[in-house]
This record gives structure tokens, sequence and C-alpha cells, in this order.
């Protein structure tokens, strides 16, 4: 079976596996109060050109988007996303079972316009009720999208531009920035969106780590006790050195942007590939995520062979789906798809 339903298939990156045997028998304190957070703190403040960053590591995507988000609202406040945010769609309802509403407004292949956001902030503002309804208290974005697309720096720095007029935090959740970062349509780096933001994540569970997500507070802005909340959320990990190493290894001599860079390459192959046989693409994705448009028969012969996600319905005979690479898959296993889709013609 050839496996590209997503991108934390395999564990993690030989570098990592081999720093947390290396340091397996050194005694540490619990809590990410260790040597080895602070020293990957310490790398992530200077790659993000940030020294006054306040970061913060955890374990998942779903655990740092809850306890973020929950962390920088009032109660009467909720978060808002486009209406295909991951918040929104696929996190089971984290955000709400916090308590805060996701507020949404349009997508445009994943992405929000600043022009939807102002509208919604406005209005809302100039509503005689509006204290009668949730409050939009900071604004949620993924890079990449749930789409595979980019925000540029022109449109993030005009999404930044309305929060600060508002005078609520912009958050980015990064789950797969590293992907991002290494495509050839990027004009961010991690020193851009630190100047931008509020606050954002470096992923690691789906760039090379077995698990982990670094939280960057870029303004001197963690909210006051948040050691203590991420505890009330049940999302601390006692042995807090299992990420400070993880990171401490991604971020030593650029293996982060390293492999994300083969992810990025490896779906320029598979993109490639698919259009040298004719097949259609639901949108231009620059990352490591690629929507393919498959008919009904073609999905029957291949789903025993290989694994895809399912994504849309286009029609009645055509479906969307999603073939993601990572930082481990292999050239060969392209070839080798590439091989499959030559028999069915």
């Amino acid at each position: 079976m050839l496996s590209f339903a997503c991108d934390y298939l395999e564990g993690a990156h030989v570098e990592i596996l081999k720093r947390l045997a290396e340091t397996n028998d050194i005694k540490e304190p619990g809590y990410g109060e260790d040597s080895f957070c602070e020293s990957a703190k310490a790398k992530i403040r200077q790659v993000c050109q940030c020294p006054e960053a306040e970061i913060y590591f955890l374990v998942g995507g779903t655990q740092t988007n809850a306890v973020v988000i929950d962390s920088l609202l009032q109660k009467y406040e909720g978060v808002v996303a486009t209406e295909t945010g991951h918040v929104n769609v696929h996190e089971a309802g984290a955000i709400e079972y916090t308590g805060h509403k996701v507020v949404t407004v349009p997508s445009y292949q994943g992405k929000m316009k600043a022009t939807d956001l102002e509208a919604l902030l406005k209005g809302f503002w100039d509503d005689a009720s509006h204290d009668h309804m949730v409050f939009p208290g900071m604004v949620y974005l993924s890079h990449p999208t749930e789409y595979g697309t980019l925000y540029s720096r022109k449109e993030l720095e005009e999404i930044a531009l309305i929060c600060r007029e508002y005078q609520i935090p912009l958050y980015i959740d990064g789950a797969r920035l590293g992907y991002g970062l290494m495509s050839r349509e990027s004009d961010l780096t991690l020193s851009v969106i630190a100047e931008i933001c509020d606050v954002f994540y470096i992923g690691g569970t789906k760039v090379g780590a077995l698990c982990g997500e670094a939280v960057v507070f870029t303004k001197k802005n963690m909210p006051k006790h948040f050691m203590t909340m991420v505890k009330q959320h049940g999302a601390m990990l006692a042995k807090g050195r299992l990420l400070g190493i993880q990171f401490d290894t991604l971020f030593t001599d650029d293996l982060y942007f390293e492999i994300s860079r083969h992810a990025i390459a490896m779906a320029e192959k598979l993109k490639e590939g698919f259009k040298e046989r004719g097949y259609s693409f639901y949108l231009d994705s620059p990352t490591n995520q690629q929507f393919i448009i498959l008919s009904k028969p073609e999905i029957e012969k291949l789903k025993d062979k290989v694994s895809f996600d399912y994504w849309d319905k286009l029609d009645e005979e055509h479906q969307v789906v999603r073939f993601a690479t990572s930082w481990a898959t292999k050239a060969e296993d392209i070839e080798a798809l590439m091989e499959l889709l030559d028999t069915l013609t």
C-alpha cells in the first residue's frame, strides 16, 4: 500500500530519535523547565529574530489551538476564522468546548480576506445590540490553509492592520508552517511572521517530530499564568524535555527547513506526474497538499493500492481527493504511484 493520506504517517526523523536516545539517561526537571527546552527556545528566538519571544511547547495542534484561544479570550468573546478554518471544521468542537464560539467569514480557497474581516468587525461594533452578541475577540488563520494555499506578506499585513485597529490579536496555526515557508511561492519567513503576528505556533507533529508544537508569543503578550492554564486544559506534558529535545534538534543546522524543503520537492514531483497524465486539480496548491479530481471508477481502482484523503464531492461522478507528501516521502514512492496510474489508462 502506497500512503499519501496525510503528512504524519511516519514516526520521527532519525536525528530526533538519535537525540532522544542519547539524552535518555540525563536527569532534568519536568514541565518544560529543562535545559533542552531552554536551548530550543533560544534557537527559535534567534531564527525568528525575536529576542523577546515567549515560547511554550505543547503536545499537539488541537490542544495548542484550544489552549491559546481560550487563554487569549474573555468569556464573552469568540474567535474569527474562515468557514473552512481548521478550528471550525476539523477539531470536533474543541474551541466551543472551552466556551468560545467560532465566528466565521467566507473562505477563498481556504484564505480569509481582510475586507471580509473588516466588514464583520465594523458590523458588530455598529450594531446597537452588540452587547447581546458574541464579541469577536481574536483572529485565527492557518498557514498553509486547509487547502494548501498561502498568505502573502501583503495579505497578512492587511489582516494584521485591521486586528490592530480593533485591538484584537492575530493568531496563526502553523501545523504545516515549514511546508508553507519552503514553498517556492512563499514570501514569508519566520522573522516576518513574528513581526506581523501576535502569536503563532511552529508545527512539529507534521514536520518531523514524534509530536509537539512550539507556541510563540511575539509581543511580550503571553497570558498571565499561561502554564497554569495549560495544565487546567490537561495539555501539559510532565516530561516536557521530550518536546524540547525534538525542537532543539529540528532547529539545529536548519533541519526543520531542510526536511520541509524535501516535502515540497516531492509534492512538485507528484504534481508534475499527475499533470503529465492529464489529471485535473481542484486548485493550484504550492505546498505539500495536492488536491486531485478523480472519477469514481478511478477511485475504485486505486483505493486498495494507495491511501489518500477524501476531501470534497465535486459532482455525482467525481471526487476531490488529497495526496499529501511529507518530510519522509521518498522519490520511489512517487514513481511507484505514477506506475500505478499508468495501469489505469
